[in-house]
């Protein structure tokens, strides 16, 4: 399957964004698609050969799972790519617009389990939930 791109312009300047986007006490508030779902936990060792995790889960304790990545390129404020446990790829950039406007653009290997346009909104949702989250703190 071909690699899904998504991507949202957020009006906060990229160092926010990059903040706001890596620091597990954000990831907290937004990383997730749906507002019956939650991000309890997340850890972020963001450097080549560091991880990433995040913990998602239904707020009714019905469903959850882990997220995990290891980071294979890391440049602040411009890129971060790191690949999953499967060895998926994922691909984040952030493009700095003006002072006060950002454009994150995400390119992200699909699984073979769902469909893709089902895992683009999905993490499409995601996405925006970070857009409201860094306008509206």
């Amino acid at each position: 399957m071909k690699p899904i791109n998504i991507d949202i312009t957020i009006l906060a300047p990229v160092q926010k964004v990059w903040d706001y986007y890596n620091g597990p006490e954000h990831m907290v508030n937004w990383n997730f698609a749906h507002e019956t779902w939650q991000c309890p936990a997340a850890e972020n060792d963001l450097r080549p050969g560091g991880k990433l995790k995040t913990r998602m889960e239904a707020k009714d304790g019905s469903f959850g799972f882990d997220f995990e990545g290891t980071y294979d390129e890391v440049i602040p404020n411009e890129k971060i790519s790191y690949h999953l446990e499967d060895g998926r790829k994922v691909e984040i950039l952030f493009h700095e617009i003006d002072a006060t406007t950002t454009k994150v653009e995400i390119t992200f290997d699909p699984e073979k389990q769902n469909p893709a346009e089902m895992q683009r909104e999905g993490w499409y949702a995601i996405l925006n939930n970070f857009h409201k989250y860094v306008e509206n703190h």
